[in-house]
């Protein structure tokens, strides 16, 4: 029963665009990482309990301090040495303490980075092409990289120190209260003037972070792209546009950051100005009382210790508030990752695949359109029934929609409408890993991993033996190639196979084809950057390859389906003739005018 997709997501802006950021939950996204913290409860626990402690030994210094100001010209040596034995046993805790919360707080914040660094790739990883249509994927690896950078900064380290620096401030003012009442009462008169600016100028700098973060991955995006397409760049002199581009988009991603770094160094310079004034007065106040025999040297100096604890709390706490918005805006980019929309999903309950797989391949009324291109017809209304075993061929136009045919069984979009099925079963009720690993592929353009030849052949099946990889590539003509580069199968392939021809990366990817021995084989252009040498000898292997098992090819040069037991013509997304390669020929029709171009011209320029 056909069926109509629901999902509209032509109109969904893509993450990081103003739209989505509107709905910014600011600082409280930082709530977001906790799902990836849980698990590392322990470590929190005793990050916390170091924590304590070394924020009471801290606390305790002062006391020490005034015991022994207060003491200093008694004529007990003894106790006073009593004195300074304890403030030694004290600065011994707080460093051990020190140490072991950094040891704990840093591995807490490595492995939760590695945690999400993990989900993120193993979300975008799974993703349909839709979703690679609305983000550029260097944008996406700068948020796994830089953003999760500023992640780690913050559990590794800011978190504790603004723990550590909000215990200090609570504990220093408790203590103050204690020690003077009076004078902390003028101190406390200074903290809302301190808290305004660090509220106001906050809530800017985590937009200009977030700005600013949105250029750094847009400059990395486009550096990917450019690096990724190097050769035609250089062929078609656009070196210089191309870094002119990049450099534009660097300097403005720089003018951002100087924008934030002028809004912190206001804050900082607030802060620090207002919160040591206050101790200023205070301490005029304090001498006086000194002076007076309101308190004697010893409370003084406890108090000054505690105001300036206080104070270096205060204004830590401001510089770490800057480095938590920051992290915000890392957070709420790399949220929308792990969050973002697919419209092709696996079912909650999927079905199973009849045992052993047939290989019928049917499409029942298939209408679809691309999301980049809504208005464009990819294919209208398709009904094809491809019987296990049988070899069908697609021609036509460029855009008649042969590619989309080939897309659309690896469920790599859904249909508008109609279904897609294999063996009697819709492909929207499998699983997509269950279904696939059922297909073989040979794409148009192949893909040659960074990696050793052998390693890129095995891609096809990574249980397969040296052996098996070795076979596979004698059955794509590809042996002998290998065999003559300097390692051989274990030589370096480069990245995006770079060391290789175009013909040398197809075979590649047709020995991979042929080792992943599936009942479902795809060719899309297999063999167009191949010579007529190298494709008569894989044509070969192909058609021995073939014997069993459900094929597709899609091709521009007809010399290559004339064997199908089924030539499917389409045009503009629609089937406008099918037959063999005589029948077409026949008919006259849109194959045979194709037909006369290709061979006519074959003949004439030989």
């Amino acid at each position: 029963m056909a069926r109509t997709s629901s999902a509209s997501p032509a109109n969904k802006p893509a993450p990081g665009t103003q739209q989505e950021r509107a709905g910014s939950k600011k600082i409280g996204i930082l709530a977001s990482l906790w799902p990836f913290m849980k698990p590392y409860r322990l470590l929190m626990i005793g990050a916390t309990l170091a924590l304590i402690l070394t924020a009471s030994m801290t606390l305790t210094l002062p006391l020490a301090v005034r015991r022994v100001v207060d003491n200093f010209r008694i004529e007990d040596g003894d106790l006073l040495d009593w004195y300074f034995l304890a403030a030694l046993v004290i600065a011994g805790i707080l460093a051990i303490g020190t140490g072991i919360r950094y040891a704990l707080v840093t591995r807490l914040g490595e492995r939760v980075v590695a945690d999400i660094r993990k989900a993120v790739f193993g979300r975008v990883i799974g993703m349909s092409p839709e979703f690679y249509e609305r983000i550029m994927t260097g944008e996406v690896l700068s948020r796994i990289t830089t953003d999760t950078t500023l992640i780690q900064s913050v559990l590794g380290s800011s978190v504790s120190i603004a723990l550590r620096n909000l215990l200090m401030f609570i504990g220093g003012l408790v203590l103050m209260l204690l020690t003077s009442a009076k004078l902390t009462m003028m101190v406390l008169l200074l903290i809302p003037a301190v808290i305004v600016p660090i509220l106001v100028l906050g809530r800017r700098l985590r937009t200009i972070s977030r700005e600013n973060q949105d250029w750094i991955a847009a400059s990395s995006g486009n550096a990917g792209e450019a690096l990724g397409a190097v050769q035609t760049v250089q062929a078609f002199t656009h070196e210089r546009a191309s870094r002119t581009q990049f450099g534009d988009m660097t300097e403005t991603s720089y003018e951002v950051s100087l924008r934030r770094i002028k809004t912190r160094a206001v804050l900082t310079v607030i802060v620090i100005f207002l919160v040591f004034s206050g101790i200023v007065g205070v301490l005029w106040m304090g001498a006086n009382d000194v002076r007076n025999g309101v308190m004697t040297e010893g409370v003084l100096i406890q108090f000054v210790i505690y105001s300036i604890i206080m104070a270096g709390s205060v204004a830590a706490l401001s510089e770490i508030w800057s480095e938590l918005q920051r992290a915000a805006g890392a957070t709420e980019r790399l949220v929308e990752l792990l969050n973002a929309e697919d419209t092709v999903n696996d079912p909650k309950q999927a079905k199973s695949l009849p045992v052993p797989l047939r290989g019928e391949i049917r499409f029942d009324d298939v209408t679809f359109r691309y999301p980049a291109r809504p208005d464009v017809v990819a294919l209208d209304n398709l009904s094809l029934l491809v019987k296990p075993g049988e070899t069908v061929a697609f021609v036509g136009p460029s855009g008649a929609g042969k590619t989309t045919v080939i897309q659309m069984i690896q469920r790599f979009y859904d249909p508008d409408q109609g279904q897609v099925s294999l063996d009697s079963v819709d492909l929207r009720d499998l699983s997509r890993g269950d279904f696939r690993q059922h297909i073989a592929l040979v794409p148009q353009d192949p893909v040659i991993f960074a990696a050793s030849a052998r390693e890129n052949i095995r891609f096809g099946r990574l249980d397969a033996s040296d052996a098996e990889v070795e076979s596979a590539a004698r059955a794509a003509a590809a042996h002998e190639f290998i065999s003559a580069l300097p390692e051989g199968y274990d030589s370096f392939v480069g990245e995006r196979g770079v060391m290789l021809s175009g013909g040398q990366k197809q075979r590649i990817a047709i020995a991979r084809a042929i080792l992943r021995d599936a009942p479902v084989l795809l060719l899309d252009e297999a063999t167009s950057a191949l010579d007529a040498e190298s494709e008569r000898a894989v044509q070969g292997a192909v058609d021995k390859m073939r014997a069993g098992r459900t094929t597709l090819i899609v091709a521009h040069r007809l010399a290559t389906v004339k064997k199908a037991d089924r030539i499917i013509v389409l045009e503009a997304g629609s089937i406008v003739a099918q037959g063999t390669h005589d029948d077409l020929v026949a008919q006259d029709g849109l194959y045979a005018r194709l037909a006369r171009l290709q061979f006519t011209d074959g003949v004439a320029a030989e």
